[in-house]
């Protein structure tokens, strides 16, 4: 089958994964990038596209005839017209799960990075410790996050696996999901999201990207939460309000957030959250860790194989 990777960059920068074996499905065309304008050209003839974050809409599909399937190289789907593919017949599947302990694994650094200020004392050592007066220094309190409150908004795969960690460290975790009558787990309160927003020390969003959800995350929900509160995103940029949330935290409404994604990505000179107080941004990387894509890697072929033996793929959407 022709096979195109229109952005395989992506799961390889540091090319530290075999990726050879997308070579035994099929005839394989891997480019690292591919802009909205070269999308048509480049897959006019293929069978099977695999993408990570390049749009197939709806007028882009119209123009594939030959396309049977689309493999998302990542969770999140929302860059695919789900029922224009499903109007042609194109089977579209993702990978579930596979980053699940990365993604908690960021959510934590980015809290420890509030409590701890590990990077900002470290950043001090050469020039303060040698001529400090006393055995230690700290330029803002040090907090535990025993006894602290953890809100989880979308209590999925990585919403569960940042509740047990959270757990872990001692805390009280509320886990907030669609269906409040089933799919919890032991210690984890489930209950509303204008509860979580109102007691939680630290809120951290773990939900999909859909059209309900959009900028929920507004000037309205962010004055419901303690002005000591830190927002964890690392979900999809477009649930927050960026202006909102700037004003926020440029108020002093809560007290900092901690941002893996941003709307747009890479966002422009102009984003309100590049300069707001108290905000910590990594570059998309929560998803990103070695062992979580090998496992990508690994659904993707296999997701390919049970489509290529008739056979409905493990993560079909």
């Amino acid at each position: 089958m022709n096979i195109v990777f229109l952005d395989a960059f992506t799961l390889n920068p540091l090319n530290d994964l075999d990726i050879s074996i997308l070579n035994t499905l099929g005839k394989v065309t891997l480019y690292d990038r591919t802009s909205p304008e070269q999308i048509i050209d480049r897959v006019k003839d293929a069978e099977i596209i695999l993408t990570n974050k390049c749009t197939l809409n709806a007028q882009i599909i119209s123009q594939l005839p030959k396309l049977k399937y689309i493999g998302v190289t990542a969770t999140g789907f929302n860059i695919i017209d789900i029922e224009a593919a499903k109007a042609q017949g194109i089977v579209v599947a993702n990978v579930r799960g596979y980053s699940s302990a990365s993604v908690a694994q960021l959510v934590f650094s980015l809290i420890l990075g509030f409590m701890n200020r590990v990077v900002e004392h470290a950043q001090n050592i050469e020039n303060t410790w040698p001529t400090c007066p006393d055995f230690c220094f700290y330029h803002s309190p040090l907090v535990e996050l025993e006894g602290k409150t953890l809100g989880i908004i979308g209590l999925g795969d990585i919403g569960k696996k940042v509740a047990n960690i959270g757990l872990g460290f001692g805390m009280n975790v509320l886990g907030n999901k669609r269906d409040l009558t089933s799919g919890g787990m032991a210690n984890v309160q489930l209950c509303s999201q204008e509860q979580i927003f109102q007691e939680s020390d630290f809120i951290t969003l773990h939900c999909p990207l859909t059209t309900d959800n959009q900028q929920f995350i507004n000037k309205d929900r962010l004055t419901l939460m303690k002005s000591s509160a830190i927002l964890i995103n690392t979900s999809r940029g477009g649930l927050i309000h960026e202006q909102e949330l700037a004003d926020a935290l440029n108020s002093g409404v809560i007290a900092g957030a901690g941002l893996d994604v941003l709307s747009v990505e890479p966002p422009t000179t102009k984003n309100p959250l590049l300069t707001a107080k108290n905000t910590i941004i990594t570059p998309h990387i929560a998803w990103a860790g070695v062992n979580a894509r090998i496992e990508l890697l690994k659904g993707v072929v296999e997701n390919i194989v049970s489509f290529q033996q008739g056979k409905p793929p493990k993560g079909m959407i």
